[in-house]
């Protein structure tokens, strides 16, 4: 089956005053019709502004966007503003990661969801405002017909959000980018909105990308996941596969950095050290060596490419076997960190049992 979507090499700079971001730098990933792919990874590694260029709303300038983005069999880097237009929102549905501001507050619920159906499906006012009463129905919105003629206002976060996705729904699209859709959210909505996301997403037989930093939900809700950090993807493969084996620190980072209810009350987090990379100030080496538990000299020389590690598993660090419990080259070959940084003096700590 020919991939629904096929991103490759994409990168992304921003011009500045201060130099040049690459704000995304060479990321290549695929999503597979009906499937649900995460990408993951802190504030400013590069996850919502992808999904930006995938959807053609990065500003240019200052954004600079290079690279393919094959959907459905066309580029849609070029493509120009009309051609897009039909894109977004008809073929493609995007979930934006705020509710409580992603809804205009001038105008009333039915007119945000009728307009998107109007002009992607040509239906007429009535069929469109029928078709809204059946998608608000489906999201799980009690009253539809009386909930249209109200404004953004009258709804909590939760119900706002699941009117974003009744707007992503509306056109039939082939596939839906969700960013952040919890954010604000508390935990007992969270789970309904992921919940009905996932439930319609499958029953309708739409690709969903899922942007997020809560490895829970990717847990429960994706088959495949993409780990960014400072613009590269770093690890990918199934969801299963990652979570089991991880091959890349910054992913065991993440994943031991949660807390879990299977470990004693008393044990403790094992946090990332230092802060994410100036992306306008990177250097020749991994940018996540300054952060690395297990960064040697390598590291500073060049940035690790992204190679497979298994059947469907990738990673980007000379050190993925030693991940697996492999044997470390000799002590002094690790580059030293501040003796604070860690519970040993050698700059190494091997990954948790």
């Amino acid at each position: 089956m020919a991939a629904l979507l096929d991103i490759q090499d994409l990168k992304i700079d921003f011009r500045t005053d201060e130099g040049t971001v690459k704000a995304v730098d060479g990321i290549s990933y695929t999503v597979e019709p009906g499937e649900t792919v995460a990408v993951v990874g802190e504030s400013g590694s590069g996850k919502s502004v992808s999904a930006l260029a995938v959807m053609g709303l990065l500003p240019s300038p200052p954004a600079t966007v290079s690279g393919r983005v094959m959907f459905d069999g066309r580029d849609l880097l070029t493509l120009d503003d009309t051609a897009m237009h039909d894109v977004r929102g008809g073929s493609i549905g995007m979930v934006f990661q705020e509710p409580m501001t992603s809804l205009n507050p001038l105008l009333s619920i039915g007119t945000q969801l009728r307009e998107g159906m109007e002009q992607h499906l040509g239906l007429t006012a009535k069929a469109a405002d029928a078709r809204a009463v059946e998608i608000l129905q489906m999201v799980g919105i009690s009253d539809p017909a009386r909930r249209l003629k109200q404004y953004p206002h009258h709804f909590s976060g939760g119900m706002r959000q699941r009117v974003m996705i009744a707007i992503a729904l509306s056109c039939e699209p082939k596939l839906i980018i969700a960013d952040e859709p919890t954010t604000a959210l508390d935990v007992t909505i969270q789970a309904q909105i992921l919940k009905l996301m996932k439930d319609l997403t499958s029953r309708m037989g739409v690709a969903l990308i899922l942007i997020t930093h809560n490895l829970g939900i990717v847990a429960r809700y994706a088959t495949h996941v993409n780990v960014m950090y400072a613009g590269r993807i770093v690890e990918n493969g199934r969801t299963a596969e990652i979570f089991a084996s991880p091959q890349h620190p910054y992913t065991l980072g993440l994943l031991t950095s949660v807390p879990r209810m299977d470990k004693p009350s008393h044990e403790r987090l094992i946090p990332i050290d230092g802060q994410p990379p100036d992306l306008g100030r990177l250097d020749a080496g991994c940018s996540y060596r300054p952060r690395c538990r297990y960064a040697v000299d390598e590291c500073a020389g060049s940035k690790p490419p992204l190679e497979a590690v298994a059947q469907d598993h990738a990673s980007a660090c000379f050190r993925s076997a030693d991940l697996l419990g492999g044997t470390p080259p000799p002590t002094q070959s690790f580059r030293r960190r501040p003796e604070s940084s860690f519970d040993g003096d050698d700059g190494f700590r091997p990954p948790p049992e």
